[in-house]
């Protein structure tokens, strides 16, 4: 006698290419959201990682939390900084390094941007328990460390 497939083998995609579909779907229902702040996708991610890492982090430091290369992020930071919500700091210790810090315009749009995310997110989590919610994110975590760990070991084995 064999056992039912589990649901996740079931999709129509990978279990990871699902996830990855609806992170982009979530991502556009945010971008749709903060369109009237006048942010792009770019902007309002960098923003929330600036936060995120905390004001005073540097422009590398924010290039490894988005996961992509600096002359990918130099472009959104310049037009964050043309938008007088950031301001770049040369680092005391280390003057070939500048640290990003949100200006009193920046922080009150990242309030209004924080604000919209909670409600944005009450929408996506519509019919979902609490549970439900815990249970799916100590998976990704679980997942995301599996993952670097995999990345650990094939990068060794070159």
């Amino acid at each position: 006698m064999t056992s039912p497939m589990p649901f996740h083998e079931t999709l129509d995609l990978t279990l990871c290419g699902n996830m990855g579909r609806v992170h982009r779907l979530c991502r556009e229902v945010i971008t749709a959201a903060v369109e009237p702040l006048g942010l792009t996708q770019s902007r309002w991610i960098a923003m929330i990682h600036i936060n995120h890492l905390s004001e005073g982090a540097t422009q590398q430091q924010l290039a490894h939390s988005l996961r992509i290369e600096m002359p990918s992020l130099t472009r959104t930071v310049k037009q964050l900084e043309q938008q007088q919500l950031i301001t770049r700091r040369v680092d005391e210790d280390d003057k070939r390094s500048r640290k990003i810090y949100f200006t009193e315009q920046g922080q009150q749009l990242l309030s209004t941007l924080k604000v919209l995310i909670v409600d944005v997110k009450q929408q996506l989590y519509a019919g979902l328990t609490t549970a439900q919610l815990d249970t799916m994110a100590y998976g990704l975590v679980q997942m995301e460390e599996n993952a670097r760990r995999c990345l650990t070991l094939l990068s060794q084995e070159k």
